[in-house]
Parts: structure tokens; C-alpha cells; sequence
């Protein structure tokens, strides 16, 4: 999987279709992808956005850290994430309530873009 792909370009494409959908979460995220192909990006759902870009010291209301190597797993099924969080495999910090509003919009753009 192309994490870098995927957050520097796939999901840029579908929030520019999607703005609507993307801003009616209302929260602003950081993803803190570990290790080899990983990255950091800053995510704004809120009415300021929908926007994606590489994180540079922005504020989120939710930041999410998970290894290269257990994204996929996440991705590839986002109801994950729970049992992910609870076995030490993703750290969530800030309002965690915000991450399980991910869930049905990892879906929705995991459809779109494969």
C-alpha cells in the first residue's frame, strides 16, 4: 500500500469532490504514520475546510498514530481501529470520541479510490 500515495493524492482528490460530506465531521486531525513510507498530515474536516497537507505544526482535535506496517490493517477495515486502539497497535490523543467518526468516511473513500 502507497500511504503517501493515498494521503497526498487520492484523498486530496476525493475531499475536493466531497467537501460537503468531508466538512460535516467538523473536527481537525493529525495522522502520525510511523516508520518506512509513513508521514505526517494535518486533516481539516471542519467548516474551515475539507482539506489535506503534510503537518507543520498545526492544532487537531484528534491525533492518531499508527505504524506503516498496521495502517493497511486499518484501511482495509475501519471498524478495526477499536481493537487496534485497545491491543496498543494505534494511539489516539485528544478527543478519541473523533477518531470512531472516521470510520464510515475511511469507507466511503476507501470505495472511491480503492
Amino acid at each position: 500500500m502507497d500511504i503517501v500515495k493515498l494521503f497526498d493524492t487520492d484523498f486530496p482528490a476525493w475531499l475536493e469532490a466531497n467537501a460537503e460530506a468531508a466538512k460535516r465531521v467538523g473536527a481537525k486531525y493529525i495522522f502520525n504514520i510511523t516508520g518506512e513510507g509513513g508521514g505526517q498530515w494535518f486533516l481539516d474536516l471542519s467548516r474551515t475546510g475539507p482539506k489535506i497537507e503534510r503537518a507543520a505544526g498545526q492544532r487537531a482535535d484528534c491525533t492518531i498514530t499508527v505504524s506503516a506496517a498496521d495502517f493497511p490493517t486499518l484501511w482495509n477495515n475501519p471498524f478495526a481501529g477499536e481493537s487496534m486502539y485497545y491491543s496498543g497497535r494505534i494511539w489516539i490523543s485528544g478527543d478519541e470520541m473523533l477518531a470512531l467518526s472516521l470510520q464510515s468516511l475511511f469507507q466511503r473513500i476507501k470505495s472511491a479510490v480503492g
